[in-house]
């Protein structure tokens, strides 16, 4: 019994320490897309409300040059939604960093990669 306790106790805990940062939940492009319009904007949401003055998303190409718009910011009515404004893209992969933090002050960070295909 007393072991069972140490379990439960141990799971409850790495519960409440995951739940206390805010992972990328899904994205528009999708992480690891390849699609045939290029968007206008890129959004991801996450797993927890962000703040907004400390998080942000860069969409870079391959050589590492950023091309978004610099106006990465959160959605009005859906404060675990990011947006960041594109260009017109070309056809090629853009790798999008992001870096967040969620309200109760847990920093996460992570990357992906989308396509743009070529048009026909």
């Amino acid at each position: 019994m007393k072991s069972l306790i140490i379990i439960l106790t141990t799971i409850l805990f790495f519960q409440s320490l995951a739940s206390a940062h805010a992972f990328l939940d899904h994205s528009d492009p999708k992480v690891g897309s390849s699609i045939d319009k290029p968007p206008t904007e890129l959004k991801i949401w996450f797993t927890q409300e962000v703040e907004p003055a400390f998080s942000s998303i860069t969409v870079s190409t391959d050589d590492d040059k950023q091309i978004d718009k610099k106006d990465s910011h959160q959605d009005d009515k859906d404060k675990k939604l990011l947006i960041v404004s594109l260009p017109d893209l070309p056809a090629g992969t853009y790798k999008v960093r992001w870096h967040v933090v969620c309200t109760d002050t847990h920093t996460t960070q992570g990357d992906f990669k989308f396509t743009v295909k070529p048009k026909e």
